[in-house]
């Protein structure tokens, strides 16, 4: 098999799986990730080295909203979550590690990302219980894709957006999450984001400056931050179940290691609800 060249968004998709694998060999890891190493090797991991070599921080901020995710998504499936669409997927395992009764998973993506994903998967004989949609949620539209593959708009729904917020415009986050509100009856949505002084570089910080420039030089440069989260949810009606900066996050998870970078006050999380 031949792996997408690391380059633009889909890339990085690659880059974040590396330091996402990385958790799996520490004494404590955050959470365990047994699939992630299916779709590495020598390219990709060559790659996240230089990245991470510029901005060494870059890595917790993968590691700790991994946790967040996975655990948001646990609450979910306890909960009457029974569809679960995960946005502009990338390498996201979360489908296979997280199967539960009668909950099916949607898996957005491009279609060489999710079919690369598909053969690794058919090629280690793992059983991947999710409906891969290849297409681009912004430009083919997100309520046609899910509607063509079976996706029931009655059912209470979560979704996962992790990882694309700041290399959208801020019309395409704002159309995203308009279409969700007008065709899905009930949903959930968590992501992350960055703060707008990240996008304009001006936290002060020399690394956070040194980072941007490093995703804009790899062909995938971020576009929108937020200055404060709570706007975007007072905008379209919805209920800000949760909001954390990273920072916070890393106390809250007790890593055993400081988080001192600018970047963890300015990189943050959040959940909300219709």
């Amino acid at each position: 098999m031949t792996q997408a060249p690391i380059q633009n968004v889909t890339g990085t998709a690659f880059v974040v799986a590396e330091f996402r694998a990385e958790e799996n060999r520490a004494a404590a890891p955050l959470y365990r990730d047994a699939v992630v190493d299916l779709f590495l090797n020598d390219a990709s991991r060559q790659a996240a080295g230089r990245v991470a070599d510029s901005f060494p921080p870059v890595k917790d901020m993968v590691k700790v909203r991994t946790r967040y995710f996975d655990d948001t998504l646990d609450q979910q499936l306890l909960s009457q979550y029974k569809q679960v669409v995960i946005l502009g997927a990338g390498l996201d395992t979360r489908a296979v590690r997280k199967q539960a009764p009668g909950v099916t998973y949607f898996e957005i993506d491009d279609a060489n990302t999710l079919e690369w994903k598909q053969r690794c998967y058919a090629q280690h004989g793992v059983e991947a219980r999710v409906k891969f949609i290849p297409g681009n949620y912004v430009t083919d539209g997100l309520i046609d894709l899910l509607r063509t593959n079976g996706f029931d708009f009655e059912l209470p729904t979560y979704l996962i957006w992790e990882g694309n917020t700041m290399y959208l415009p801020l019309d395409a986050v704002k159309k995203t999450i308009a279409e969700l509100q007008a065709h899905v009856r009930q949903f959930r949505i968590s992501f992350d984001y960055m703060t707008d002084a990240v996008i304009t570089k001006s936290t002060g910080d020399a690394g956070v400056t040194t980072l941007v420039e490093s995703f804009a030089a790899m062909g995938a440069p971020w576009v929108t931050g937020f200055r404060d989260i709570r706007d975007l949810a007072r905008e379209f009606a919805l209920t800000l179940t949760d909001d954390a900066t990273t920072g916070e996050l890393g106390e809250r998870y007790r890593i055993g290691r400081p988080l001192t970078s600018a970047i963890f006050d300015n990189y943050a999380v959040c959940t909300l609800t219709s």
